[in-house]
């Protein structure tokens, strides 16, 4: 994601690199993508071409099912009491990345806050990914986030990127066979899978 597309358009609360790693996370590199689930199960849908035809789903759809809009995959409905409040800026880049981070923002406070507003920058990993999984479910410990109220505060202590999740360990990778070579350049030095040494040996 273009980092000054990031500096003119995401909530300011947060570095740029965790707005980048949270678009990667859960949002779409379609502005006009809208996603319909309805009681845990993807509805298919047109893609639309348009954003007259993108907010025509989600008006369609918007209090039935649970609509998510552009590249922040943002909830679409949400803070609105009709479905005339939904404008077409929810499939502009910009505003929506704006709208987007904003919220994400306000989850994160509420995530750290939970966690006890920790000040080791260690535990934000943890925060982050607990974050992520309350934008894609909408819920935080019983707590519906997108309508629940920001407690404020500075999202302090994160470092400039998430570090990634920790590789597994070597007991959970798949078991080779210690006849089978680790590469396939490797295949001169597999070892011999039949004993064919005693073929044609004896009669």
């Amino acid at each position: 994601m273009d980092a000054a597309f990031i500096k003119q358009c995401a909530d300011p609360a947060l570095k740029p690199a965790i707005v980048e790693q949270f678009v990667s996370a859960v949002g779409s590199g379609e502005p006009l993508a809208v996603t319909v689930r309805s009681g845990g199960r993807l509805i298919l849908v047109p893609k639309p071409k348009t954003p007259e035809e993108a907010m025509g789903i989600v008006r369609q759809y918007v209090g039935q099912a649970v609509v998510r809009v552009g590249v922040t995959q943002f909830p679409a409905g949400v803070g609105v009491k009709d479905t005339s409040e939904i404008t077409s800026d929810l499939v502009e880049p910009c505003e929506n990345l704006r709208k987007g981070s904003t919220m994400f923002a306000k989850i994160l406070r509420i995530v750290t806050k939970w966690y006890g507003n920790p000040k080791s920058a260690e535990v934000f990993p943890q925060i982050f990914d607990d974050a992520v999984y309350a934008w894609k479910t909408g819920q935080f410990e019983g707590q519906a986030v997108f309508q629940a109220q920001d407690p404020g505060g500075v999202i302090a202590n994160h470092s400039d990127e998430v570090k990634a999740p920790e590789a597994q360990p070597a007991d959970d990778a798949p078991v080779k066979s210690e006849a089978e070579p680790s590469d396939a350049s490797d295949i001169e030095a597999a070892g011999i899978r039949i004993d064919l040494s005693r073929i044609g040996g004896q009669k």
